[in-house]
């Protein structure tokens, strides 16, 4: 299991992911989910992975190793995100044609997500999430963020904080704070975590972040947050209605 996040704001874009795909009592494994290639100055693509990490391992490299093939359009000459979006998808498509079939043999699953988000010159930044069939949707003002892997924890507080117009420093903070939610709720999401953002017509990723368990900033945040929520719950009047049962909808049976 996995949980990544991007954001898609007016200032920007911002990209986080655990390293986490394997858990239990005796194993944990880590492998990197966030692959990013930047051309300074033309083009800045992040990919972000959850799902079978053979497939999504696979498909990727094969989306950059056809990038090598200038005579061919690839993600250095792909004129849209959008068209980088529709490469990762054909790629996808022929890994699971190729391997599908033999990894179900064994009762393996062979889901895989994407999202893929940045900016090519010419066009605004732009973000997408695609499906295990290699179909994507965009983000919109109205949906600026996608989240893939294990999504239900994390997504409460991106709901209540992220708006197209939240500032980048925030919109991180509110990452952050939805992976420690994450964690605290599911062991198989776990540091470390990614963290890249990307300043719009920028053509250069910044605050490119590898955080670990000894990241001081992380583990501050963590407690702040769980302190903030403890002390508002606190706060919390209490109930002022009758809490005796309702008769008409509850009469009293007396024992026998």
């Amino acid at each position: 299991m996995t949980y990544c996040v991007a954001l898609k704001l007016n200032a920007g874009l911002v990209f986080a992911s655990d390293s986490r795909t394997n858990a239990g009592v005796d194993q944990i494994a880590s492998f990197k989910k966030m692959r990013s290639f930047v051309n300074s100055g033309d083009r800045v693509i992040v990919i972000l992975s959850s799902g079978n990490l053979s497939i999504t391992q696979s498909a990727i490299n094969l989306l950059e190793q056809r990038g090598r093939h200038k005579e061919v359009r690839n993600l250095w000459n792909a004129e849209s995100v959008f068209d980088v979006a529709m490469l990762l998808g054909d790629c996808l498509r022929e890994v699971r044609e190729r391997d599908g079939p033999f990894l179900l043999k064994g009762t393996v699953k062979v889901g895989a997500n994407f999202i893929v988000g940045g900016q090519v010159s010419g066009e605004p930044p732009r973000l997408f999430m695609m499906y295990d069939e290699g179909n994507f949707i965009e983000a919109t003002e109205e949906t600026p963020y996608f989240q893939i892997g294990e999504t239900k924890y994390g997504k409460p507080i991106i709901d209540r904080v992220i708006q197209a117009e939240t500032p980048l420093m925030d919109a991180i903070k509110c990452v952050l704070v939805s992976f420690d939610s994450t964690m605290r709720s599911n062991i198989a999401v776990g540091l470390p975590i990614d963290l890249a953002c990307y300043t719009c017509d920028s053509f250069n990723l910044s605050r490119v972040h590898h955080i670990t368990d000894s990241d001081s900033y992380f583990s501050q945040i963590s407690q702040r947050w769980s302190e903030g929520l403890r002390g508002v719950f606190a706060s919390l009047p209490d109930p002022d209605w009758d809490i005796s049962p309702d008769t008409r909808d509850y009469p009293y049976i007396p024992p026998p």
